[in-house]
C-alpha cells in the first residue's frame, strides 16, 4: 500500500495511508500517514465502532487538507478496548500448540489437494 501511495503521489494524486504498523509505513516514505496503535487489520478503528471509524476517517481527511511537509504522520487519540492486546498479540503458549499444529496440518492438506486438482 505504501508503494502504491508513493506512485500515485508521483503522478499527482494525493493520498493518505491509514495503518497500524508505524515503523513499516514510515520506512516506506508515504506522504501522509494516519497511525492508529491497534492490532494489525484495524487501522480505522475498533470493529463496529462507527463513531470511532468516522473520527479516524475525518483525521485522515484533515491531514490530506492540512499537511504542509512530506512524510507527515498523525497519531489518532484512541486506545484499543482491551489494553492488554499488545502483550497477547500473536502469542503462542503451551495450551495452543496442539490446535495450531492441527490447523497447520489441515492447511497443508488443503493446499496439497488444490495443487493436485489444478496441477500447480
Amino acid at each position: 500500500m505504501s508503494l502504491t501511495a508513493r506512485h500515485l503521489e508521483e503522478n499527482g494524486i494525493p493520498t493518505v495511508v491509514f495503518g497500524a504498523a508505524r515503523d513499516i509505513v514510515e520506512q516506506a516514505g508515504v506522504p501522509r500517514f494516519v497511525f492508529t496503535d491497534f492490532p494489525l487489520g484495524n487501522p480505522c478503528g475498533a470493529p463496529f465502532d462507527r463513531e470511532m471509524q468516522r473520527t479516524i476517517l475525518g483525521i485522515g481527511l484533515d491531514l490530506l487538507e492540512s499537511a504542509r511537509y512530506p512524510a507527515s504522520t498523525v497519531k489518532t487519540p484512541f486506545a484499543w478496548p482491551n489494553a492488554a492486546w499488545r502483550a497477547n498479540y500473536m502469542r503462542v503458549d503451551e495450551t495452543a500448540l496442539e490446535d495450531l499444529r492441527k490447523a497447520g496440518e489441515e492447511r497443508k492438506a488443503r493446499q496439497a489437494a488444490r495443487k493436485a486438482q489444478f496441477g500447480g
